[in-house]
């Protein structure tokens, strides 16, 4: 196993060995966007870590959709996740005391959002949203914030029509997460969709970071078959939370390990960050507010 972050948890030593009498193990849950031994593989390096820093055994949980990651937290049985801000105001506004945000990934130039990406195959004529009316769209996960909440806000407004089926795009289709709507936006199943990317770097390389990269890293797509059609304006990146009920050494020990891990095993960060990043720095509830409103709006009329 790679060297424990000694430098990162050099002030929660002692409270981690603390943290292993009030806690018998530890649970980490991972939001769907690619499949999920690919997840488990990406956290793997985490899991050590936090392993031997608490002092516990500490376990990965890859449910196949978003809401599964969500009532874990909501019902105790997942300590710690990196949400999107859709998820977490969707927490939020089921129990305001089930969890806080403590830190967010920061991209390279220090910014801490990213942007929702809509494509399409570069072979198949479209080049805009106009290009893709009356044919087939994909959102990824409905609590997903840019598979699904932001476009289906923006998208709209853009286009001056709603998002059901028939309506302008000839269908609608949720894939099940951003991995499957670029799987089958690639594969031609689909004419386009939308996923998330961080819009930094370059097009080729699947943006610095994002599913674009990730797909990219797995080998499932060659970006230069694919053509972005939309972007959205930028969104709040989703923080790292945990569960308020843990003992405050637990968050104080997993809070500074997240924290740390760029600058310790940069490796072991992009995989948590799904690309290339600054690290995480801290962040707090107010940054999400906004995003909070939205969902609430959402809920408010019916969808």
């Amino acid at each position: 196993m790679k060297k424990i972050l000694s430098v990162a948890l050099a002030t929660t030593v002692l409270a981690g060995a603390a943290a292993a009498q009030e806690i018998t193990e530890f649970n980490i849950g991972i939001l769907g966007g690619e499949n999920a031994q690919d997840r488990m593989n990406s956290y793997a390096c985490l899991q050590n870590y936090a392993s031997e820093a608490l002092g516990v055994d500490v376990k990965l949980f890859a449910p196949a959709d978003y809401d599964g990651v969500i009532q874990g937290l909501l019902g105790g049985t997942i300590d710690m996740a990196w949400l999107g801000a859709s998820g977490y105001a969707k927490v939020y506004l089921t129990d305001p005391e089930a969890v806080s945000p403590v830190l967010v990934k920061a991209n390279l130039d220090g910014s801490y959002t990213y942007h929702s990406i809509g494509f399409a195959r570069a072979d198949s004529g479209i080049t805009s949203l106009e290009d893709v009316q009356g044919k087939v769209f994909g959102f990824g996960d409905p609590n997903s914030t840019s598979g699904f909440l932001i476009p289906s806000v923006e998208i709209p407004q853009a286009t001056g029509h709603s998002m059901e089926s028939g309506d302008y795009f000839g269908e609608v289709r949720f894939t099940g997460g951003h991995e499957q709507t670029i799987v089958a936006v690639n594969n031609g199943d689909i004419d386009a969709g939308v996923t998330w990317a961080d819009g930094q770097g370059n097009w080729e390389d699947g943006y610095n970071s994002g599913a674009l990269r990730k797909a990219v890293d797995a080998g499932l797509v060659d970006m230069n078959d694919l053509v972005q059609i939309w972007m959205s304006k930028p969104i709040p990146e989703g923080p790292v939370v945990l569960r308020n009920a843990l003992p405050e050494d637990v968050k104080a020990t997993m809070t500074a390990l997240v924290e740390g891990l760029q600058a310790a095993d940069p490796d072991c960060a992009y995989g948590v960050a799904a690309g290339d990043t600054a690290g995480f720095v801290p962040i707090t509830h107010d940054y999400y507010e906004t995003i909070i409103e939205v969902r609430r709006q959402q809920i408010a009329n019916g969808s």
